[in-house]
């Protein structure tokens, strides 16, 4: 694999062959363009995360060691090359992660390891293990007189429902619990946030309906000579931290009419992140270095977002800096596309809907423009395709939230494939589209390189088209955009409430999808009903949902 020295060389070779300047190049075409995306390139690009990774901790979270060596590699790389103007924006949010062990070795229940997830924000045990008897809450946990006297100074076992976390672990501590454990009241696992960071909650993880109803078991087997004691370690991490968007912009080009299009440069800490979304960030990558080659004339400006996995922050900090302005620099964008998740293992090629034909959902004007443009490559080539609903839970939210037309390409997280699915584009039904989404597993070695290879000539030859031209997308219209604004803005507000829209689920220890301070299903995508409720939107085989609940 190719070192980011070997890279950074590369990089400044292209400069050297072409230092003639811009006029002795020629203008970009999207066969010429296709033709310089190479396999060899984006998994070098991929290894060079791997090994970012490797060396911080097997992730690249947002403000971490792992991601601010990621920006500097993307930065490095970019600005070696001559060809485009390079700036690190930075911001600040409120980190939040951790990681916590469970089990018991007590005479009642046996030796026994759970998998409990701490919730976001939640205390830890101060490096200590707390050894202590387990004690069931009454009721749900929602009431002071649900915690018997017997829970201070112990781990308190509370069922998850009625109130939120927030509530059971400030009642768990006003009771003098040393710690409390959610189980679900679902199969699975639990995953959710206590809202804010506050003294006045107990250190709090979640566990499976199976775990919780196991250790029940063994209570019901217990004594007070002989309790059921739990082995219980929370390391929790919340703080402020400074993360950075990368921009790089072609120098050349009409700076009035711009084309941008992002991918998220950071994962989840539970792992490094390689096709969620390090595809998506190197198919770019490797795109904007293939571009050096020519000429361009439209601008073209790519983004790399950082902290995408707690609420898609950098995204959203940058089109508010752009708002700052009025609505002058917003309206020179004329379109964005964004790249999340290209290469799953057992992937579908998923294009965002649009036009809303397939989940009555559609993007600003235009959008349905970018989704033909994509349908119309993969038709080309030979290749089937389906639609992926259009709702804003990924790095677009900030742009169709404000009338710019958007598109981009995804190929699925957790959810199963189906039979007609396997059909169309190989691999194994019932099994997920990426088994390893916000896993240790997301690695380099479970990347599907042909749809890496083929998503990543996608972008180039979208790329191509609108650097050149416009055809086919609405000149920009400001009563329009803003018509469509306040529609899009409005969805997001009755998204965050769950009351509508569809989701890509994160399960991890931040807070994206997490209302609040309430209680949010873990791994739920396909939301059409109340929070938690599993639902196939769409009649047709093919047009299923593929979701990013970010």
């Amino acid at each position: 694999m190719k070192t980011t020295a070997a890279l950074l060389a590369g990089a400044a070779a292209v400069v050297a062959a072409t230092a003639g300047g811009n006029c002795s190049k020629p203008y970009v075409t999207s066969e010429a363009l296709q033709g310089l995306v190479r396999l060899e390139d984006l998994l070098a690009g991929s290894q060079t995360l791997q090994d970012i990774a490797d060396a911080h901790g097997g992730n690249r979270a947002f403000g971490g060691g792992g991601h601010n060596a990621t920006v500097d590699w993307l930065y490095d790389t970019l600005a070696a090359t001559g060809y485009f103007d390079v700036v690190k924006q930075p911001f600040v949010e409120l980190f939040s992660a951790g990681s916590a062990t469970l089990s018991s070795s007590s005479s009642s229940s046996g030796e026994k390891v759970y998998t409990p997830k701490p919730l976001t924000y939640t205390p830890g045990t101060d490096g200590q293990t707390l050894s202590r008897p387990v004690v069931a809450v009454a009721e749900l946990g929602c009431e002071a007189a649900d915690f018997p006297a017997g829970v201070a100074g112990n781990i308190a076992l509370v069922l998850r429902g009625d109130c939120n976390f927030a509530q059971k672990a400030s009642l768990a501590k006003a009771a003098g619990a040393a710690a409390a454990i959610v189980y679900n009241n679902v199969p699975g696992g639990v995953a959710g946030t206590l809202g804010a960071a506050s003294d006045a909650h107990a250190p709090i993880v979640g566990i499976s309906q199976e775990e919780g109803e196991s250790i029940l078991s063994a209570l019901a087997s217990a004594s007070p000579e002989t309790p059921l004691v739990l082995d219980l370690f929370i390391e929790s991490i919340v703080e402020n931290r400074t993360n950075y968007n990368v921009i790089a912009e072609t120098k050349q080009g009409d700076k009035d009419n711009v084309l941008v299009l992002g991918g998220h440069s950071d994962s989840v800490y539970e792992g490094p992140g390689i096709n969620d979304d390090g595809s998506g960030s190197v198919g770019i990558w490797a795109v904007a270095r293939a571009l050096t080659g020519f000429r361009v004339k439209n601008a073209v400006r790519f983004a790399f977002w950082g902290a995408e996995e707690f609420g898609k922050l950098g995204s959203y900090y940058y089109v508010k800096q752009l708002n700052r302005t009025g609505e002058t620099e917003i309206a020179k964008i004329r379109a964005y596309l964004n790249f999340d998740m290209i290469a799953s293992p057992n992937y579908v090629y998923g294009i965002y809907d649009g036009d809303g034909s397939a989940f009555n959902f559609s993007g600003p004007a235009g959008s349905d423009q970018i989704e033909r443009d994509f349908e119309d490559f993969f038709k080309a080539n030979g290749l089937p395709s389906v639609p992926s609903v259009f709702s804003g839970r990924s790095d677009y939210a900030g742009f169709i939230e404000n009338g710019i037309p958007s598109g981009g390409l995804f190929t699925g997280a957790e959810v199963p494939k189906t039979a007609e699915e396997a059909r169309l584009f190989g691999g194994e039904a019932g099994a997920p589209l990426d088994a390893n989404y916000h896993q240790a597993g997301d690695t380099v070695a479970n990347l599907d390189h042909g749809a890496f290879l083929t998503n990543t000539k996608a972008i180039a030859n979208s790329v191509a088209k609108y650097a050149m031209s416009w055809a086919g997308l609405p000149d920009v219209h400001l009563p329009q955009r803003r018509w469509s604004a306040d529609r899009h803005r409005a969805l997001h507000r009755s998204n965050a409430r769950g009351l509508a829209g569809h989701g890509h689920a994160h399960a991890h220890s931040g807070p994206c999808g997490e209302v609040g301070g309430f209680d949010v299903r873990e791994k739920v995508r396909e939301r059409g009903g109340r929070e938690g409720e599993r639902k196939r939107v769409g009649g047709t085989i093919g047009k299923r949902v593929y979701i990013r609940f970010k």
